[in-house]
């Protein structure tokens, strides 16, 4: 009677384990959304104006670019990397732009012009680092001061765009409504998100991301493409970086040189404090999305409150690192 009942009994603990374990992913996702819907109800609760459906749109239109830039950097993150050039790549995106449409060139051939500059600098990143077995801190930080190099060599100064295409695409407007709306950048931004979100969760190639992440010299000894894939996750971050840097120029419509100086931390912040790990495998990019608004959050509610310096929003941020930072560490401990 006793080995018949052994066989079943040793199964369901087993299976309830693996569901516990899947779930500790999420952990610091569901943190991510419990924190931003805190900071939204304290918002509410004390500006008058803070529950506006626009106040929230806002948050969309005011940092569609970092979003892009975040998407981008969150497929390096998963794969254990890290890209230090995409704020300088947008700089160089915007200069380089904004030059061009200056000179007289179209915009159908300055558009793909600076999204290629990108995408080739994020190509050659991707190879030195993965051939030539550079960290990527040090390729990227050379990439950094490259990019950034030369946009100040092309044009030191701010130079305003005035091309009809690009002041079209700043100007125009999705409207739901009296007084509310979202622009161009917001929504080539939710596709951006959409199609990374896809790829990363239905394709070889986001599996093998996950995978390199998780051990690259796991995934080689399974057969993956860890090559192949290290340098066209580096490709597309600057892709994206590129496509960041349009979306800027449409938000400024002006090309410069010191424009997103600084903004390689905060698309490192948003994709941490979304849950991604900064030693990779583990991440979703809906976290980063998630990221993008605690952070847009944090400065609207310092905007709101008026009194209140904005190197707040670098302390805030700071706080809230070196807590998900914490809780990825007891996450992954006790994981394992």
């Amino acid at each position: 009677m006793t080995t018949v009942t052994a066989p079943p009994g040793t199964r369901a603990p087993k299976s309830r384990n693996r569901v516990y374990r899947q779930n500790r992913r999420h952990v610091p996702v569901l943190a991510t959304l419990g924190l931003l819907i805190c900071m939204y109800v304290v918002g509410v609760a004390n500006y008058d104006g803070f529950s506006d459906v626009q106040v929230l749109l806002n948050i969309f239109v005011d940092n569609a670019f970092l979003l892009v830039v975040a998407a981008g950097m969150t497929f390096v993150i998963l794969t254990g990397g890290i890209d230090l050039s995409v704020g300088a790549v947008v700089a160089l995106t915007t200069t380089v732009a904004a030059t061009m449409l200056h000179a007289g060139w179209p915009a159908g051939v300055v558009l793909p012009a600076v999204l290629l500059i990108g995408t080739v600098l994020g190509l050659g990143m991707g190879a030195v680092i993965h051939y030539f077995e550079v960290e990527p801190f040090i390729a990227t930080l050379a990439g950094m001061f490259l990019a950034r190099g030369i946009s100040l060599l092309i044009n030191r100064n701010s130079i305003p765009i005035t091309d009809g295409f690009w002041t079209a695409m700043a100007q125009q407007r999705l409207r739901f409504g009296q007084g509310i709306f979202i622009s161009t950048s917001v929504i080539i931004a939710v596709v951006v998100v959409l199609i990374g979100a896809f790829v990363l969760a239905y394709t070889r190639f986001g599996r093998t991301v996950y995978a390199i992440g998780g051990s690259a010299d796991s995934a080689l000894l399974m057969g993956l493409p860890v090559a192949r894939t290290r340098i066209a996750v580096y490709t597309l971050s600057g892709f994206c970086s590129s496509l960041g840097g349009v979306l800027l120029s449409f938000y400024m419509l002006s090309g410069y040189s010191l424009h997103a100086q600084g903004m390689e931390l905060d698309a490192i912040a948003a994709v941490v404090i979304g849950g991604v790990l900064l030693t990779g495998g583990s991440g979703y990019l809906f976290g980063t999305v998630l990221g993008v608004l605690v952070l847009g959050l944090i400065q609207t509610i310092l905007t709101f409150q008026g009194t209140l310096s904005s190197w707040w929003t670098k302390i805030v941020i700071g706080a809230l690192l070196f807590a998900f930072i914490v809780l990825q560490r007891v996450v992954t401990r006790r994981t394992r």
